[in-house]
């Protein structure tokens, strides 16, 4: 059952709008590093596609009536579109969930020091990361910093043409023969991943640009970090305390890019799984005016890297509250109609897949591995070992699934995530599966995955969203 690679099956037509498709979602992981901005950019794509705020139809008390296009956001940080259908929501509803939120480093509440005349950010690592993997490139800066007087201020450092960017440093080989004689993951310990920010002293010479900071001449007893608090406060107008309640995140900085010589795949960061939350919002996007038989959702979430957990995780109340919001503007405003909604519905739980690397083949299982350039890849189950934490679905969802793709003519191959007792993980699809609905996890294969930089076959992105399209409109 060997699947062939969707690229064969390509006119020059479907070629353009791969390519196409392809510098879109360039742009979109580029732009949009962090959770927030992710959030961000999916509403402001559903707006000028006529999606209209739930919030504002709860306050008008507006009716919503099949065609309507609703989107709600929780803390600025996970994003739910819902496209009614001609059927009641209580029948059921088509759902793509995907998480928009990747691995990075988080700068700490009290970050900011200087030692031997540099100055510092401490930080601590989200998600699963090596963390030697994350020393010695250019990073950036992304996120929000809220002052008392009520005021949050965006931060973006590192990504624009002639910012600065930002560090951290590795040691030099001549002096590492202890440092590599350790396990990877000791090489480089959680607590030296600090961001080297500055090393320029502030001074308080008359022709400074900064001598209106130093008071009767008197030095600084930290004058590095007294010269980035300085630049901070002209820039941003923030303090030190305003690190308290700052949410910073540090990402690799730069563009993602097309990789090979044949330009066949993109190289960039966050693609776990911002691959599929790109294709699936291009998908329920895609959907126009047009009214589905069934309600089309699309879920973008937080937090799946650390559990699904908070207000913002699939963990929480936000889609069923959401959900339930609608039915009530719907008139199906009962508990037993919100419940049958959930359990009538079908969703596919779009997240990426480990693609099959010949330079690590030992942890795979050939015939049971998703391939790059192959298509959309379908996981029944997840978890690691004895499919512990998995979702498992059942084998007449698959078989439903699989008849969508096929009258769709998409690509798609399954896998499992790596040999029996290599390892494993997990997915959201075992959350909402807890109301009864049938899930499976799907998405695109990825090399390097949780690495700064991974890597997507365009194929794959292609057939991703061409296959989401297919799955809400069945």
């Amino acid at each position: 059952m060997e699947r062939d690679v969707a690229w064969k099956n390509y006119d020059e037509a479907a070629l353009d709008e791969l390519e196409a498709l392809a510098a879109d979602y360039i742009d979109f992981i580029s732009e949009n590093k962090t959770e927030r901005e992710c959030a961000t950019a999916a509403i402001a794509a559903a707006e000028d596609a006529g999606y209209d705020s739930l919030a504002d139809l709860i306050a008008a008390g507006t009716p919503v009536r099949p065609g309507a296009k609703v989107w709600a956001c929780a803390q600025g940080k996970a994003v739910i579109l819902v496209h009614v259908g001609a059927a009641p929501l209580s029948e059921g509803m088509n759902i793509l969930g995907a998480h928009i939120d990747s691995p990075r480093l988080d700068i700490k509440q009290n970050p900011l020091y200087e030692a031997n005349d540099f100055a510092l950010l401490d930080t601590h690592y989200y998600g699963g990361i090596k963390n030697y993997q994350w020393t010695a490139l250019p990073l950036s800066l992304h996120g929000v910093v809220a002052t008392t007087d009520g005021t949050v201020v965006e931060v973006n450092i590192g990504d624009d043409a002639g910012d600065p960017v930002f560090c951290v440093t590795d040691l030099l080989p001549h002096l590492g023969a202890q440092q590599m004689d350790k396990k990877g993951s000791k090489v480089v310990e959680g607590e030296d991943l600090d961001l080297l920010v500055g090393n320029r002293p502030l001074v308080g010479t008359a022709d400074s640009p900064d001598s209106k900071e130093v008071e009767d001449d008197k030095a600084p007893k930290d004058p590095v970090k007294a010269h980035v608090l300085a630049l901070l406060a002209d820039k941003y107008g923030i303090t030190e305390e305003d690190f308290l309640s700052a949410e910073l995140e540090v990402v690799p900085a730069g563009r993602a890019r097309d990789l090979g010589l044949d330009r066949s795949m993109v190289i960039g960061y966050g693609q776990d799984d911002r691959v599929c939350a790109y294709t699936s919002l291009a998908a329920q996007l895609a959907l126009g005016d047009d009214i589905p038989a069934r309600t089309a959702v699309c879920v973008l979430v937080d937090k799946e890297e650390i559990g699904s957990v908070g207000a913002s995780g699939m963990a929480s109340m936000f889609f069923e509250n959401t959900i339930a919001e609608i039915m009530a503007l719907s008139g199906e405003d009962s508990p037993i109609a919100l419940r049958r909604a959930l359990t009538r519905s079908r969703m596919l739980s779009s997240d990426v897949s480990a693609g099959f690397d010949p330079a690590y083949a030992s942890v795979f299982e050939a015939k049971n591995s998703a391939y790059l350039g192959r298509g959309l890849v379908f996981n029944k189950y997840t978890g690691s070992r004895g499919k512990s934490g998995s979702n498992d679905a059942s084998a007449e969802y698959v078989a439903q699934v699989r008849r969508i793709m096929d009258d769709a003519h998409v690509s798609f191959q399954t896998a499992e995530l790596g040999r029996v007792d290599a390892g494993g993980g997990g997915t959201i699809a075992y959350i909402p599966a807890k109301y009864g609905m049938d899930v499976i996890d799907s998405g695109v294969p990825v090399l390097s995955m949780h690495s700064p930089w991974e890597v997507t076959s365009k194929a794959d992105i292609y057939e991703a969203r061409r296959g989401y399209e297919a799955f809400l409109r069945a």
